[in-house]
């Protein structure tokens, strides 16, 4: 008995030893708060050096300092997603102070939902730079650099809205959806020596939801239409990320992995009215 005992612990320790990221470096864009923050604690926990991304520096900063606690380099790079130099800059910055590049994680994204009848030209085009252009160009940078190492691994946070329907969603939508599609065609660029997949989280308790579900009427709808009957938290996304991102999903690529406690349909429905005739 203690023989099977000990050839399970072994085989146990085996599966977790493929989660450890140690001698790995990632960047990580959009990692000031929720889910980008949430992330880069994950990577840093699992051992790997990190390069934390967002605009506000003073948020990144604290990131970092929470990121060094775990025995790892962390460094801070104000960044705006938007601007390709500086998008370039923090790439080479990574190289230059962390020696190489394995991980990418992409968080930047989001549009405001409005109906479809006001969303406007920009709204979409803006809605495809926010979700799509600005996170693959992320990548692209990051790519030579990462062979270089002999490869690594592409992270995107899609969201639930990119392949379920509901009202006001039309920009922000179409934009995942696109994304969606872009982690599948990166991929079969970018094989076999880097995987490329994505999350997509449903309602997660960040900044934005939780000024929503301070209502307790709004938050008991959302999580009556949750068949988990809850709603989300950054950590559920950052263990996802974890596992997209180290050897644990070695034989995983080209994937959208859903995380959003079984949702098929939004189960935040906007009060968006049916229109009518003018």
């Amino acid at each position: 008995m203690r023989d099977r005992i000990d050839l399970a612990v072994a085989a146990l320790m085996s599966v977790l030893a493929r989660f450890r990221l140690h001698g790995k470096v990632a960047i990580i864009s959009g990692a000031g708060r929720g889910i980008g923050a949430a992330s880069a604690l994950a990577l840093a926990e699992a051992g790997a050096d990190v390069a934390v991304l967002a605009r506000t520096a003073e948020q990144i900063e604290a990131v970092a300092a929470e990121a060094r606690a775990f025995g790892v380099r962390a460094i801070a790079i104000p960044t705006d997603a938007n601007d390709a130099e500086a998008t370039h800059a923090a790439v080479a910055r990574v190289l230059a102070e962390l020696g190489r590049l394995d991980i990418v994680v992409s968080v930047v994204g989001g549009s405001m939902p409005r109906p479809f009848m006001t969303t406007s030209d920009r709204d979409l085009r803006n809605g495809f730079e926010n979700n799509v252009v600005n996170g693959l160009r992320l990548v692209r940078e990051a790519v030579p650099h990462m062979m270089a190492t002999g490869g690594g691994s592409v992270v995107m946070v899609s969201s639930a809205i990119g392949h379920n329907v509901g009202r006001g969603y039309v920009a922000y939508g179409s934009g995942k959806a696109a994304l969606d599609q872009a982690v599948r065609l990166m991929a079969a660029d970018l094989n076999p020596r880097i995987r490329v997949n994505a999350v997509a989280p449903g309602a997660i308790l960040t900044e934005a939801l939780q000024a929503v579900a301070a209502n307790p009427e709004i938050k008991a709808a959302i999580e009556a239409a949750t068949p988990l009957r809850r709603l989300g938290e950054p950590d559920d996304i950052a263990a996802a990320v974890l596992y997209l991102a180290s050897d644990a999903s070695s034989y995983v690529t080209g994937q959208i992995l859903a995380v959003d406690g079984g949702v098929r349909t939004t189960n935040f429905e906007l009060p968006i009215p049916d229109i009518t005739t003018p």
